[in-house]
């Protein structure tokens, strides 16, 4: 099977398409023939390197976010799973979605209902879940004030149409121009800032995916009581005395936590992506690109042009040029 791989860390560049034997599952496993990738942050993340301490090496076939059909079913699993579309966890967060068949836990699939599409899946799919279990975390409640620091993106453009769907008294956004933030609105934002967040002040709930140098300044944007949770580093690690901002407003109860969705049950993740998929969210696609274009999207990425999630697809892989590196 063809799959992209990341041969070298760094710039989308050391991204090559290269032939693998197709995996066979294991017990509680699934083979899945992929029909849509979803391309996230975390993947930009592990082709820089910058997650090579969790283990991830050069030759990871990046991807945890896939949706197809079952080709296969390892030891322990239902044979009903056969021939079913499904959305899945690739590899439980190791990936190796970025291929034409993926192996996944049993446990991570989701049933596409009818009129679903794969590329609709995985737009909804791990970006709302995360969206969800990061305001929970938050213990987000309706009628306070939600700031998405970094809407633009696939967690944020989730987290803006969930907090709307969740009574939210005010929505600000932080993004990078006037044309997002007016396609923002239309998700459910009530008020636009740029990237630097000025001028934006007295929110209950800061949902981050940004983190980075500005992180500290964002703890004054906060009402007393105010929350703050960061679910993504893709502006890079926060100054090293950062919760010296924190501190600086003791008397003001701000609490700061980080979000990772590996610390909800599988069972519970399933159920809210089920849930995503009953029609209660918009899928926000920027574009989808066959996946031995899967480079072009990372570029895109490392920009900041994306508004919403990329896809790649299988389909027209075909016959595809060698252009994961190009």
């Amino acid at each position: 099977m063809k799959a992209v791989a990341v041969q070298a860390f760094g710039e989308p560049g050391g991204m090559a398409v290269v032939d693998l034997p197709v995996p066979s599952p294991a017990g509680g496993q699934v083979l899945i023939t992929t029909e849509a990738i979803g391309v996230g942050g975390v993947d930009v993340l592990i082709r820089r390197g910058a997650l090579a301490a969790y283990g991830f090496r050069e030759g990871h076939v990046l991807g945890g976010e896939i949706a197809g059909t079952v080709a296969a079913v390892g030891d322990g699993v239902d044979q009903a799973w056969l021939g079913r579309r499904v959305w899945a966890f690739a590899g439980a967060g190791t990936g190796g979605g970025y291929a034409e068949q993926a192996l996944a836990p049993a446990e991570t699939l989701v049933p596409l209902p009818e009129g679903v599409s794969p590329v609709d899946a995985v737009t909804l799919g791990s970006s709302g879940t995360v969206a969800h279990f990061a305001l929970r975390h938050a213990q987000f409640a309706p009628g306070e004030s939600v700031l998405v620091r970094g809407a633009a993106g696939g967690i944020g453009v989730m987290a803006v149409q969930l907090a709307a769907r969740g009574g939210a008294g005010a929505i600000a956004v932080t993004t990078s121009s006037p044309e997002r933030g007016d396609r923002l609105r239309q998700l459910g934002a009530t008020h636009v800032f740029g990237r630097d967040g000025e001028g934006a002040e007295g929110y209950d709930v800061i949902v981050d995916i940004v983190a980075g140098p500005g992180l500290p300044s964002f703890f004054a944007k906060l009402n007393p009581n105010g929350r703050l949770v960061t679910v993504g580093v893709m502006g890079g690690d926060p100054p090293a005395d950062f919760g010296k901002e924190l501190l600086a407003g003791f008397r003001r109860s701000l609490s700061f936590a980080t979000f990772s969705a590996d610390t909800v049950p599988m069972a519970d993740r399933t159920a809210v992506t089920a849930d995503l998929f009953a029609g209660r969210l918009r899928a926000v696609v920027h574009g989808v690109l066959p996946l031995a274009e899967a480079a072009s999207a990372h570029r895109t990425l490392d920009a900041g042009e994306v508004f919403g999630r990329f896809v790649l697809t299988t389909a027209s892989f075909s016959g595809a040029r060698d252009t994961a590196g190009a």
